[in-house]
């Protein structure tokens, strides 16, 4: 059982569709888990269908949205990085990875988990994930907790291989889907689940396993 897991991810939701399971799975045995979100996601196009937010009250309600799915996981610490959302790439290195080894440092985590750098679409998921491990190469060879990363590029086993971990969640998907269904701004117009009501068994199929690349730190 892991003591203490580390989640650094840059927007609110992104804990949501590969990770959530596995939280919940892992708080349930008694871990202690922290979530350090870089953003609010203020940036993002959805506003709701109907549309209920605007750029201007967006980060507020994804905020909101963020701690309800906190909530519904069991994720007991929540932390908010105050980075702004799209500009992660262009951040001050040594502000965005001193931030997170702060974090590091301060929480002793026995896992991270982050998005793999290169293999995980969006440029602030990039980023975040090459900051992460950026931060972890700062910290003393005996003292680099494992780096537990999400892939999910075109293609990107064929780079990669196989996922190290593959997480059998089927039987916290009532918490996953939860966790989802929390972010109502992002939810509905999501390209990955459009409007649509799904029945438990296509839910279970897209998903009841969470996969995860051990990425080489050493």
């Amino acid at each position: 059982m892991e003591r203490h897991i580390l989640v650094v991810l840059p927007h609110p939701d992104d804990e949501s569709f590969g990770l959530a399971g596995t939280l919940a799975m892992h708080i349930a045995q008694g871990t202690q888990v922290t979530y350090g979100c870089l953003t609010l996601g203020e940036m993002g196009r959805n506003m709701g269908i109907p549309p209920f937010a605007t750029r201007v009250t967006l980060p507020a309600i994804r905020k909101l949205e963020l701690e309800a799915s906190c909530r519904a996981i069991g994720i007991q610490d929540l932390r908010l990085l105050g980075f702004h959302d799209k500009t992660i790439e262009f951040e001050d290195r040594d502000l965005l990875d001193g931030c997170i080894e702060s974090l590091i440092r301060e929480v002793k985590p026995t896992l991270i988990v982050t998005f793999y750098p290169g293999y995980s679409v969006h440029p602030d998921h990039e980023a975040c994930g090459a900051a992460v491990v950026r931060a972890v190469r700062r910290l003393p060879v005996g003292q680099r907790p494992p780096v537990h990363a999400i892939a999910f590029s075109k293609n990107h086993e064929e780079a990669i291989g196989k996922p190290d971990i593959v997480n059998d969640v089927k039987d916290y998907l009532p918490q996953k889907k939860a966790s989802i269904e929390s972010h109502r701004s992002q939810f509905q117009a999501a390209e990955l689940l459009g409007s649509q009501q799904w029945g438990e068994q296509e839910f279970l199929d897209r998903f009841g396993t969470e996969r995860f690349w051990t990425y080489p730190i050493d």
